[in-house]
């Protein structure tokens, strides 16, 4: 169980993959399709959609997460730009090939948020608790935005803002603590909610005063709680919402 003691916190920042939307899985079959077919015929282990996914490229920037990934495998590329065909033998080609699979996919199938992550949004609200969304994709505000959680949010930080400020991804603390910067709050005030190892890394090396991981397969609280996690849970809806940020902190 997680609690969100609103008399000694003032917000929470979300990460949005498998926190908030339930894109993770997108995500994930998206880099599996590519990667495998990458990988075919080169002797190196296919994809695991689980672990893999979880350790290499969760939560970091589209082109970290191919570097990542490949160095697990022994393997290393041509950075290739940002012109190169989808799917070429390049970081950027493998990175434009996920990317645009994805695109796809959310185009298709559309974006679904998880009931408790919605509920719990509205009651942090209701009890004067500020909140924000943390994403290392471009596409972070358009998947909000399809969900129909903008309204929920009153900062939104993604990888378009990474890019236009020179910010580091995850676990670099980087993109939390802009968002804490936009809600004008102290690290210590703030929560942080993530799924994935470098995102519990990059709350405890911001020093959030509360970091919650998300452990939906429920294979990794270990890792979590090595990672800096204070609590782990396999939803948000066991996680509840204590007292009410008192009107003149908020």
């Amino acid at each position: 169980m997680a609690t969100f003691d609103l008399t000694r916190l003032r917000a929470v920042i979300f990460d949005t993959d498998g926190v908030i939307t339930d894109t993770a899985r997108v995500h994930a079959a998206a880099w599996k399709h590519v990667f495998d077919a990458f990988l075919r015929g080169r002797g190196a282990a296919p994809f695991d959609i689980r672990a893999d996914y979880l350790d290499h490229v969760d939560g970091r920037p589209r082109l970290d997460g191919v570097r990542t990934f490949l160095a697990s495998r022994g393997i290393s590329l041509p950075e290739g730009g940002p012109g190169d065909e989808p799917g070429a033998a390049t970081v950027h080609g493998l990175g434009r090939a996920k990317d645009a699979l994805f695109v796809e996919q959310i185009g298709r199938h559309g974006v679904a948020a998880f009931p408790s992550a919605v509920a719990l949004l509205h009651e942090l609200r209701r009890r004067g608790g500020r909140t924000a969304v943390v994403s290392a994709s471009r596409h972070c505000r358009a998947i909000v935005a399809s969900a129909g959680l903008l309204h929920l949010y009153d900062v939104l930080v993604d990888g378009n803002d990474a890019a236009e400020l020179g910010l580091p991804g995850k676990p670099d603390p980087a993109l939390y603590l802009e968002a804490a910067r936009r809600l004008e709050l102290p690290a210590t005030d703030v929560a942080i909610v993530d799924d994935a190892p470098p995102g519990i890394e990059a709350a405890r090396r911001g020093g959030f005063g509360l970091v919650v991981a998300v452990d939906r397969s429920g294979a990794h609280a270990a890792a979590m709680r090595a990672a800096g996690a204070g609590a782990v849970v396999g939803d948000l809806a066991d996680a509840d919402v204590a007292g009410r940020v008192p009107v003149g902190r908020r």
